[in-house]
């Protein structure tokens, strides 16, 4: 993004500039954790749920997409910008969708100030609004600076923006998929509740630290919640997560780590119109590591509402993941799809047992994300009951979470100049890998198959792919009813030992 050059009368510069000059004089943070943002939480779901009406002036709440856009955060005017610390904090204006205004308050060692909205701080750019009657309208979410990837300049490094969403990005990466504090009864036909975070506390950074803790205070009609999130900036940029949930009522479908990315078309799913773009998406697959194998689900845009599992007892990590990092995969020069991140889940302590969730939703276009992944607790919360997790999230590109065993590069679907008359399609596989690459020349591998009721094996191959050094794995199957899905598993063995990954595949019913 763009800033433009400033607009706004000088009066208003310097009226900012003392403002925020004044939350600068201070020192390092005071004793403010966790424990005092729990306590919020458990006084909120004590009481009746009560959302705030969204109280924004007609004129905001009628901003159309691009008059929203036209409105800056002045970047003189971040927060800790002249106090040279690594960190700087700028502010959205509500407006159009984001009108749900959210407290945001600063950690010091004077105590805990809340920060004033001030329209000083923004450039309206070509709207014609009234700054004076937009005073103390309150903020609708923030973005964090860091010099991610030069020495001399800040780069967006982390965003909280609307209901509990929130991304981030690591050196070299452009934003992609999003991440939530919470999914509740997600997919289900009772529709999903959309918690919030309502209200921020940014704890002070010193000079030389090189992470940033965010509290934040969650709520909505079930349940409210205390967070502590710990930002770490590096080529995977790190979000160290930890939470404290007091439910209302109970939820039915309870996703934790939730995460929230697009998947239009890609190899195993080519393009059912014209489009110059071999590949459209943010992640292209689920990857989850328990602790009987890794597993590689393949992300598709169904037809319809498709929502699949796997259960686990505390698995060791998820992730909605972007495996193919080759521009010539996408040749979008605007989108980069190559340069999104993947997000990757590693609980902390005991998550018992449970399951990982994926949610793939139709779309016709890739605005929508249409794609969600969570883990659900075996016992459902019911009212009164707390609950607690602690995880890592990391967002990766240069070092990304894989299998030590070889791990599924591309899967790729359709019969070619094969095709045969008994209605069968064909499926294929690549792998590669360390674990491949290890094998003496003349090692046979073959491929362990699971095909589910609703399809027959009719051929399955497993060769050496001579320009790559992976392997290959061709299988065709034939459905027996096109309306239900089929489910196939395969993976790589070398005698009785797994050499790769299983890969899991979905193939929806009427597939595109």
């Amino acid at each position: 993004m763009v800033d433009r050059p400033l607009r706004q009368p000088r009066t208003w510069q310097l009226r900012a500039a003392v403002g925020m000059l004044a939350l600068c004089i201070a020192t390092p943070a005071l004793a403010f954790d966790f424990e005092d943002v729990a306590r919020r939480a458990q006084q909120l779901a004590a009481k009746p749920y009560e959302r705030a009406a969204p109280a924004l002036p007609k004129v905001l709440a009628d901003l159309n997409y691009d008059q929203y856009r036209d409105i800056r955060f002045r970047p003189e005017q971040a927060l800790w910008r002249s106090s040279r610390l690594p960190f700087e904090v700028q502010f959205f204006h509500p407006g159009q969708y984001f009108n749900q205004i959210v407290r945001t308050n600063l950690i010091t060692a004077d105590g805990v100030r809340q920060l004033s909205f001030k329209p000083e701080q923004f450039d309206y750019g070509s709207n014609d609004l009234d700054p004076d009657k937009l005073r103390d309208v309150g903020y609708a979410g923030l973005r964090v600076h860091y010099p991610l990837n030069r020495p001399d300049y800040k780069d967006e490094l982390l965003v909280f923006l609307g209901a509990s969403y929130f991304r981030a990005v690591g050196r070299g990466q452009q934003y992609g998929l999003s991440a939530r504090g919470l999914a509740l009864d997600t997919g289900e036909l009772g529709g999903e509740e959309f918690p919030a975070f309502t209200e921020f506390w940014l704890e002070w950074p010193r000079p030389e630290d090189q992470q940033l803790t965010i509290y934040a205070l969650l709520d909505s009609r079930r349940v409210s919640g205390a967070y502590r999130i710990r930002l770490t900036p590096g080529d995977s940029t790190t979000t160290e997560v930890k939470l404290r949930l007091y439910f209302r009522d109970g939820v039915k479908k309870l996703g934790v780590a939730p995460l929230t990315s697009m998947y239009f078309f890609g190899e195993n799913q080519p393009a059912g119109k014209e489009d110059y773009r071999p590949e459209v998406h943010d992640s292209d697959g689920l990857s989850l590591h328990t602790d009987p194998e890794w597993i590689w689900r393949p992300l598709v845009n169904p037809r319809r509402l498709l929502i699949t599992s796997f259960g686990a007892n505390n698995p060791r990590g998820f992730g909605l993941m972007q495996r193919d990092r080759d521009f010539g995969r996408y040749e979008d020069l605007e989108a980069r799809y190559d340069l999104r991140p993947s997000a990757w889940v590693e609980p902390r302590g005991d998550w018992g047992r449970g399951r990982i969730e994926l949610v793939q939703i139709p779309t016709p276009d890739e605005t929508n994300d249409n794609i969600v992944a969570y883990w659900v607790p075996e016992q459902a919360p019911t009212a009164g009951s707390t609950l607690d997790f602690e995880y890592g999230l990391r967002w990766e590109m240069k070092f990304p979470t894989e299998p030590p065993l070889a791990h599924v590069v591309q899967t790729r679907r359709g019969n070619g100049g094969n095709r045969s008359a008994d209605g069968g399609t064909r499926f294929h596989i690549d792998f590669e890998g360390a674990a491949l690459e290890r094998l003496l020349p003349d090692t046979r591998l073959v491929a362990g198959v699971w095909v589910g009721d609703n399809a027959e094996l009719l051929e399955r191959q497993t060769l050496r792919n001579v320009v790559t050094g992976g392997w290959r794995v061709s299988l065709r199957i034939r459905r027996l009813d096109d309306s239900k899905p089929v489910e196939m598993r395969a993976v790589l063995r070398n005698g009785d030992e797994n050499v790769s990954e299983t890969w899991a595949y979905v193939l929806p019913p009427d597939a595109r």
